[in-house]
């Protein structure tokens, strides 16, 4: 893993979100992997860096975990969004137990293979398992249905296809389905 420090972001931070997230979607695979452009992410007020950054590094709704190279540079990360149950998904899709869902994975393409993944993963349902009232039944995530690489990843950390397949809001011909990783059993 090159000695890189997996946390989560502080609300400072703000500046190291947004040049990573553009970097993400600078990627060639951003069109499967994200639904926001490059264009539309540029155009954003630095307001809107620092409330996502903000939002993503303390409380229960939210929190943004990177991968942090012994030079500073950030390499890797992954957001857990708490979904509640009664709520609706970003696809518009009922929410019937108290989850989290991982968005915005990004491994910087020099940095692929080395373990930044799982331990970003590892991060992120740790920090899922560890909240209370309620607890989160599991963990899902979405993977377009063309990401074979991201898919195949999923499946050999532990997640499952679910079932779920939903029509991707910039192309609703394309279709996104979705993983789950259930809670595990109590000892």
């Amino acid at each position: 893993m090159n000695q890189h420090v997996i946390r989560p972001v502080r609300a400072d931070e703000w500046e190291k979100v947004k040049e990573l997230r553009l970097a993400a979607l600078r990627d060639p695979a951003a069109p499967v992997a994200f639904l926001e452009t490059e264009e539309a992410a540029v155009g954003r007020p630095d307001a809107f860096w620092q409330e996502r950054t903000e939002g993503a590094s303390h409380g229960r709704s939210a929190r943004q975990f990177i991968a942090e190279a012994p030079d500073g540079t950030w390499n890797a990360n992954v957001v857990v969004l708490v979904e509640e149950a009664g709520t609706v998904g970003i696809f518009d899709e009922a929410i019937d137990v108290d989850q989290g869902h991982l968005v915005g994975v990004f491994v910087r393409p020099e940095q692929r293979g080395s373990g930044l993944t799982e331990a970003l993963f590892e991060a992120a349902l740790e920090w899922s398992w560890s909240l209370e009232g309620p607890a989160l039944d599991r963990v899902r995530l979405f993977v377009h249905e063309d990401n074979a690489r991201a898919a195949a990843f999923y499946r050999r950390f532990g997640f499952e296809v679910s079932g779920l397949v939903v029509p991707m809001p910039t192309d609703p011909s394309a279709k996104e389905l979705e993983y789950v990783f259930p809670r595990p059993a109590a000892n």
